[in-house]
């Protein structure tokens, strides 16, 4: 599944936050606190009264940008999720936490979801020792995931590294090695996000229509 390329910006800027934890664009954001188009500046962020849905459809929304995942695959995940024991909002929070891009991003491996999704369609990271192009494996209890021997030096893994602050509980980073374990699933509460999200929202989004 295709991966989103356009501005990220001008993305979180129409949510009103900054999904990204970079700084340049909390300064975009800041500085103009509106949201994007022609009539932007006439309106504020989250302008207006909201509908029901249209609060579902937004954080469905941020769910996918944040993990840059597509409707198709959102969808798929979310029926997965529906038939697993538990709450489907947790359920779904977890699954999309387990895809391979997400956790090397989550190790550190690349500054962005969207650097970790090329480091794994290239061909540079290796699921127990094996290689893994796929950013949608889902992995397991055990998998260590590492960075393969030609990329362990490449200056853009090597920032990226330097400039990560703590790893997720539920992994474990060798960073000289470059490699990290995912040690058990993890719980709701662990998963970092950039934003606050009410995946209820989206398990009502998505019971509308399936």
């Amino acid at each position: 599944m295709a991966s989103y390329h356009g501005p990220k910006a001008k993305k979180q800027r129409r949510f009103g936050e900054v999904l990204i934890p970079r700084a340049k664009y909390q300064k975009i954001i800041s500085k103009r606190a509106y949201p994007p188009g022609e009539h932007g500046k006439e309106k504020t962020f989250r302008s207006g009264r909201r509908s029901d849905f249209a609060n579902q459809l937004d954080e469905k929304q941020k769910l996918a940008f944040i993990y840059n995942i597509r409707e198709r695959q959102m969808r798929r995940y979310f029926l997965q999720a529906r038939n697993e024991p538990g709450p489907t909002g947790e359920n779904l929070m977890v699954l999309l936490e387990r895809r391979l891009d997400n956790l090397v991003y989550r190790a550190g491996f690349a500054a962005t979801i969207w650097a970790a999704r090329q480091l794994v369609t290239h061909g540079h990271i290796q699921v127990n020792d094996r290689r893994v192009d796929l950013p949608s494996y889902v992995a397991i209890p055990g998998d260590k995931i590492s960075v393969r021997q030609k990329m362990r030096d490449n200056v853009h893994v090597i920032e990226s590294l330097e400039s990560t602050a703590a790893t997720p509980e539920y992994m474990l980073l060798d960073k000289d090695g470059r490699m990290a374990t995912f040690t058990r699933l993890p719980e709701r509460r662990e998963i970092p996000t950039a934003v606050t999200i009410e995946e209820q929202l989206v398990v009502e989004y998505y019971a509308r229509l399936v």
